[in-house]
């Protein structure tokens, strides 16, 4: 009931954010809403999975792991590049926003199984935790151009992808490998009885789930088609072909 509960919400405010003036209250709110939805969502399910004792864990590890390297990333430019959160994202931690670790679980569980789905027989460990970087990184292609255009964070020096500079992009995925060696050994994809077992089904259809709504978003929406066909580029192939395995597995 909670997930079904936290989906609809998430759904609904992914479905109103473009609908209201940028920078607006309305979608400041919204954007809190969706990442708590997704957290709340990805949670359940890891619950669901492997327990609460191990699930909490990871959760509030992958959060205080990931707020720490945006902390450190705001004071020193590593490994992002120079960036500084705004203060329209609240509450705030040291400076960064409470929603931003917790966007970090949210998104990085759904990639490490669409990444464990997607490889099929030939996953493994070394490469669950590439592929769920990237996959994990391709997100931020969406994400970095909407939350910039919210004037919820600024760059130091405008880069070449809707001013993102693509430092960004090589320090998501340098922090994604560290989180999903953490997912690796707090929530295995698999043990040692079963190399090959099952990906989560509900955190790969939210993974999917993203990428077609992020796609269509930016396509129809946002009217950035530069956006949606770069983002979906790195995100619908990865998602398509770990829900195709699911289907025929």
């Amino acid at each position: 009931m909670t997930e079904a509960v936290a989906g609809v919400v998430t759904v609904g405010a992914m479905i109103a954010t473009p609908l209201l003036p940028q920078r607006g209250l309305a979608r400041k709110v919204l954007s809190s809403v969706v990442v708590t939805g997704l957290f709340a969502t990805t949670t359940v399910n890891a619950v669901r999975r492997w327990g609460p004792a191990r699930a909490g864990a990871a959760a509030g590890t992958t959060a205080v792991v990931t707020a720490a390297v945006e902390r450190f990333g705001t004071l020193t430019g590593v490994p992002f590049g120079r960036y500084a959160y705004s203060g329209a994202l609240q509450p705030q931690v040291a400076h960064v926003p409470v929603i931003v670790p917790m966007a970090w679980f949210a998104m990085s569980l759904p990639a490490r199984e669409t990444a464990h789905a997607a490889l099929g027989e030939q996953s493994t460990m070394a490469k669950r935790i590439a592929l769920g970087s990237a996959a994990m990184t391709a997100w931020d292609l969406f994400l970095d151009p909407q939350m910039v255009g919210e004037g919820y964070w600024a760059w130091a020096r405008r880069g070449v992808y809707r001013g993102i500079p693509l430092s960004n992009f090589v320090g998501w995925f340098i922090t994604g490998l560290g989180v999903m060696a953490m997912l690796e050994a707090m929530l295995p994809a698999a043990d040692a009885t079963n190399e090959r077992a099952a990906s989560d089904p509900h955190l790969v259809g939210t993974y999917g789930y993203m990428a077609a709504m992020e796609t269509v978003g930016f396509a129809r929406y946002f009217r950035d088609p530069v956006v949606a066909a770069v983002g979906g580029a790195a995100m619908v192939p990865v998602a398509v072909t770990a829900i195709f395995r699911r289907l025929v597995r």
